[in-house]
């Protein structure tokens, strides 16, 4: 779980909260549900307008992703990965075909089948290349539907603002009704806005990092099975695919390494 993500969306409600508490507001001022349904309907309308249903309804499976982002393998997939170089070097590629039956992923699964069939690493690799950056281009659409949500958002609160102050000035005989207009008129473009920018675009944004980490990781992937197809050195391909780790784990797992280094040298000088 993601837990700053909660923390960002709990901060920034409670933000909004908070100051129209600090300036003597009443809260139950910002619970409009016509303010609501203009501007959540208006949104919502707009981007189906513009969306395929197949990417809309992808955009809604990632969503999920902003508090469950999908787990970062990297680290473990890179020593599955030299245990099948191990394996290809010791046995030979055909050897990896029970692997690759026993693999889950599909992308890993798709890779070793090719290796194991013997086909060309540059053909290899091209294959590989063209499948992420399918994936890719179709979930980056995906993520773009949050986007496009951010930017219709503050327009159609203006909308309802203008439609609020319409109601005001069609009711100015009846001043019972004129604070409620007032309230939708205001109250729809704080919704806008803070929609826009509290969750839409950072939710884009999120979910676009998310998918260049897993983009990240097919594209280690497809090093990883060119370097099987061709029997890299395993010092050469480990240091390769290496670079594809974040930064701060390369760094952990060069400090714990130290660490046990230090230790046995200490243990070694105590005996």
């Amino acid at each position: 779980m993601d837990f700053l993500s909660l923390i960002g969306l709990v901060m920034g409600i409670g933000s909004i909260m908070a100051s129209m508490t600090l300036d003597g507001g009443d809260l139950g001022a910002l619970l409009q549900l016509s303010a609501l349904v203009i501007v959540g309907g208006g949104t919502v309308a707009a981007v189906l307008l513009q969306t395929p249903l197949s990417v809309f309804v992808r955009g809604l499976r990632m969503l999920s992703w902003v508090v469950f982002p999908p787990k970062d393998d990297r680290p473990e997939l890179l020593r599955n990965i030299m245990e099948w170089l191990r394996i290809a070097r010791r046995e030979f590629i055909l050897a990896l075909d029970p692997v690759a039956e026993q693999e889950s992923d599909p992308f890993v699964r798709q890779g070793l089948r090719l290796v194991v069939d013997g086909i060309d690493a540059a053909q290899i690799r091209t294959l590989l290349e063209s499948m992420v950056g399918t994936q890719e281009h179709e979930e980056m659409l995906s993520c773009e539907i949050f986007e496009a949500m951010g930017g219709y958002a503050p327009t159609v609160g203006i909308l309802g603002a203008v439609m609020g102050l319409i109601t005001v000035m069609s009711h100015l005989d009846d001043p019972s009704r004129l604070g409620s207009g007032i309230a939708t008129a205001f109250v729809a473009t704080v919704y806008g806005v803070g929609a826009a920018n509290l969750l839409c675009l950072p939710i884009g944004n999120k979910l676009k990092l998310l998918v260049r980490r897993r983009m990240r990781r097919l594209e280690m992937i497809t090093e990883a099975m060119v370097g099987i197809a061709i029997m890299e050195s395993p010092m050469q391909l480990e240091m390769r695919l290496r670079s594809f780790l974040e930064a701060t784990k390369e760094a952990a797992e060069g400090d714990a390494a130290a660490a046990g280094a230090s230790d046995e040298n200490e243990l070694r000088a105590a005996g």
